[in-house]
């Protein structure tokens, strides 16, 4: 199986989200699945929300990506984003990065093992939704019990040399700040305005952020090594953004009319948590900086979470790429989220490692090398190897 054509042919597959529908690559996944003798099932949710697993999930070895993608607008782009346009050295358009084509790599992974004639030792589970938050995909199937915990690795794109074994925490919530409305001619000797409260909320967001939160051991030699990669080619420390909340204020919408002093201002917040912050108590924190009268809501809540870099999964998923690429590999952790969050918080001991040029995911000119997509493969298929000739329990 040619992982570079079935990666374009998956780019065009239009699986948008918003809105979601992801029923005509899901079918098209089932058909390769079900051609390698593969048995699979698809889920279908709202609106063509639909997933598709093996139905044998009894494997030590779970391989996982999403096929969902945002959406490209036409204008900018070198070919078409949804042409799939196959050249020389890279396939382009929507999703090559993010992250149909670690999809490919996985499935021509899993056909070079079938054709090996080994009995495979994985399961498979192909998502919707990871774009818009993952509650009719990975989230979907862990509510219904059709994945269960077990090792997985999330062909997600990562930095060649390093998979991924830890991401930031995510805490999203609203605030409704009230104000003591009035005339603006008199403000700020009479009336309260709620866009100043907004303000002074910000600025002690601003005093939380500089707060370094302390690191075991471990996750002092993980971050020291993400702060690098993380920085390669700039001259950006990073080591704030491992080690500190960073926080985005993404909406604000506040006051009436200009000459009215605002009785009424809603803050739409996003903070990234480190290792070691813990969501409810920061949580706690906040809503003693904020005024009585205000209102928050929390949206999402997670902590940061991670897998052992002794396990079992990163041992072997590092040798694979340090054998194919010729170099040491070293797990290194996010600064983002992703479906990992919710497989760790169910169980399962999750990696993130797949192909892409990080610098155009959701940009323009996606596009992905075959040289990449090819070695993934290759990765992969020596991870398959492995957990094909081990009989013993992994930790």
């Amino acid at each position: 199986m040619n992982a570079a054509k079935l990666c374009s042919d998956l780019i065009q597959i239009r699986s948008d989200n918003p809105p979601g529908d992801t029923s005509e690559i899901a079918e098209y996944i089932l058909s390769v699945m079900e051609g390698l003798g593969i048995p699979g099932t698809i889920t279908s949710g709202p609106d063509g929300h639909d997933n598709v697993i093996s139905k044998d999930q009894a494997g030590r070895l779970l391989l996982t990506g999403h096929i969902d993608v945002v959406p490209a607008l036409n204008e900018g782009w070198k070919y078409p984003p949804y042409s799939g346009k196959i050249d020389d050295t890279c396939v382009h358009g929507r999703g090559a990065t993010d992250m149909k084509g670690g999809c490919a790599a996985v499935l021509s992974a899993v056909a070079r093992a079938k054709d090996a004639g080994d009995d495979l030792p994985v399961s498979l589970a192909f998502v919707c939704d990871e774009e818009g938050g993952g509650r009719y995909g990975t989230r979907y199937l862990l509510e219904k019990n059709l994945i269960h915990p077990c090792d997985v690795l999330i062909a997600e794109p990562t930095p060649a040399y390093a998979p991924a074994v830890g991401q930031k925490g995510v805490c999203r919530f609203d605030v409704e700040f009230v104000g003591t409305p009035g005339h603006s001619s008199l403000y700020p000797i009479l009336g309260e305005s709620a866009v100043i409260q907004a303000m002074d909320f910000l600025y002690w967001m601003g005093e939380l952020h500089k707060r370094v939160y302390p690191q075991t051991e471990e996750m002092e030699k993980l971050i020291e090594h993400s702060t690098k990669i993380a920085g390669e080619g700039t001259t950006t420390d990073f080591g704030p953004v491992f080690r500190q909340i960073m926080y985005n204020p993404g909406i604000i919408s506040g006051g009436e009319r200009v000459n009215i002093v605002a009785q009424k201002c809603t803050l739409m917040m996003d903070m990234r948590l480190p290792w070691g912050c813990d969501c409810d108590e920061i949580l706690d924190e906040i809503c003693s900086h904020i005024p009585k009268s205000a209102v928050l809501t929390p949206r999402t809540k997670a902590n940061a979470s991670l897998t052992a870099s002794d396990s079992f999964l990163v041992q072997k998923t590092c040798e694979a790429i340090s054998e194919v690429y010729g170099i040491t590999s070293r797990p290194m952790v996010q600064w983002a989220a992703s479906d990992a969050r919710a497989l760790r918080l169910a169980g399962f001991r999750a990696l993130e490692y797949g192909p892409g040029d990080l610098s155009t995911m959701h940009g323009l000119n996606e596009k992905v090398s075959i040289d990449q997509l090819n070695k993934c493969e290759e990765i992969y298929y020596r991870l398959i190897q492995n957990y094909t000739n081990t009989k013993q329990e992994i930790s």
